[in-house]
C-alpha cells in the first residue's frame, strides 16, 4: 500500500494510461480525483461519463474516488480538480499531468488552430495544474508533480510539431518546478512511456515498416507504465526530482538531458571562414543525427 492515506489527481484517465494510473494508485491506497473530459482524441465531442466510470470502478473494489471533467487548458478549471481533492479529501500529494491530444500533420501543412490547441492542453495544462496545486504543496510542505513527456519531443518525430514542441517544453517547465520548488520538498519528473492506447492508436500505417512498429506498440500495455508513476508519487521517491524516465514494457530508463558534448576554441576569435574551415569540421562528427523516436529505440521490446 504504496499510497495509503495519499490523495492523488490523475489528469486524462479516462482511458489508456491515465486510467491504468488511476487504478494503480486506487489500489495502492491512494483518494484519486479522476479527471477527465471525455473527449476524443482532437479533443472534441466532450463527454463525461469516462471519469466517472473509472470512479466507478475504483469505488466498486472498496477504494476512493471522484471524478473531474473540467478542462486542463483552463486555469479556472485546474483550481477546480484541487479543490476536488481538498474538499472531499482534505489534501492533496501528488498531480500526474497525463492528459492530452493529438492533431498531427507535417509542418508545413499545420495550422495555427492545431499548433495552438495541443500546445494548451500538453504543455499549457501541466503548468495549469501544476502552478493551482502548489499553494497547497507549499502548505503541506510536500508534494509530487508526474509530467507524461514523449520521446517525440526528447528525440523527435515526424508530423508531429505542435505535440514534440509541447513534450519537449514540458521537460523543462518541470525541471524549472523541481529547482524552484524544492525548498518545500515538491519533486517534478517526467515519464515519457511507450504503450499502446488511444494516443498511439493514430499512428498512420501506410507502409511495411510501420506496420512494424505499431505492432511492437500493440505489446506494451498501459498498465506497465503506472508502477513507475505510483513510485514516483510514494515517500519513497522523496529524493527523485528534475529527471527524465522512459517505460517500455519491463524496461525503465533514465533519459539524459542536455550537456555540452563537444567544443572548440580560437584565440583570436572566429568568422564565418574559420567557423566554416575549422570549427564545423571540428564539431561535424558529434552532431546529432535526424533520428525519429523508432531509430533510438529500434529493439524489440522486452
Amino acid at each position: 500500500m504504496m499510497l495509503n492515506g495519499k490523495v492523488v489527481l490523475v489528469t486524462g484517465a479516462g482511458g489508456g494510461i491515465g486510467k491504468e494510473i488511476a487504478l494503480s494508485a486506487a489500489r495502492s491506497g491512494a483518494a484519486v480525483v479522476v479527471n477527465d473530459i471525455g473527449a476524443t482524441l482532437s479533443g472534441h465531442s466532450e463527454n463525461g461519463g469516462a471519469a466517472q466510470a473509472v470512479v466507478d470502478e475504483i469505488t466498486a473494489a472498496g477504494g476512493k474516488a471522484v471524478a473531474n471533467t473540467d478542462s486542463v487548458s483552463d486555469m479556472a478549471g485546474a483550481e477546480r480538480m484541487i479543490g476536488a481533492a481538498t474538499e472531499h479529501f482534505g489534501r492533496l500529494d501528488a498531480v500526474v499531468n497525463n492528459a492530452g491530444i493529438l492533431r498531427d500533420g507535417f509542418f508545413h501543412k499545420m495550422s495555427f488552430e492545431d499548433f495552438d490547441a495541443v500546445i494548451k492542453v500538453h504543455l499549457y495544462g501541466a503548468f495549469n495544474t501544476s502552478r493551482a496545486a502548489a499553494p497547497v504543496f507549499r502548505e503541506q510542505n510536500g508534494g509530487s508533480l508526474i509530467h507524461m513527456t514523449s520521446t517525440s519531443g526528447l528525440i523527435g518525430n515526424l508530423a508531429q510539431a505542435n505535440y514534440s514542441a509541447a513534450k519537449l517544453g514540458i521537460l523543462a517547465l518541470s525541471k524549472s518546478i523541481a529547482l524552484d520548488m524544492q525548498r518545500w520538498n515538491v519533486r517534478s519528473n517526467c515519464v515519457a512511456p511507450f504503450a499502446w492506447s488511444r494516443m498511439t492508436s493514430n499512428i498512420k500505417v501506410d507502409s511495411l515498416e510501420q506496420e512494424a512498429r505499431v505492432a511492437k506498440l500493440r505489446e506494451m500495455k498501459p498498465e506497465k507504465i503506472a508502477p513507475l508513476v505510483t513510485y514516483l508519487a510514494s515517500d519513497a521517491g522523496v529524493d527523485v526530482t528534475g529527471q527524465v524516465f522512459t517505460v517500455r514494457n519491463n524496461e525503465v530508463f533514465l533519459m539524459n538531458q542536455v550537456r555540452p558534448v563537444r567544443s572548440v576554441h580560437r584565440s583570436e576569435g572566429w568568422t564565418g571562414d574559420t567557423i566554416a574551415s575549422h570549427a564545423m569540421p571540428a564539431l561535424k562528427n558529434s552532431f546529432v543525427p535526424l533520428d525519429v523516436s523508432a531509430d533510438v529505440f529500434a529493439w524489440d521490446p522486452i
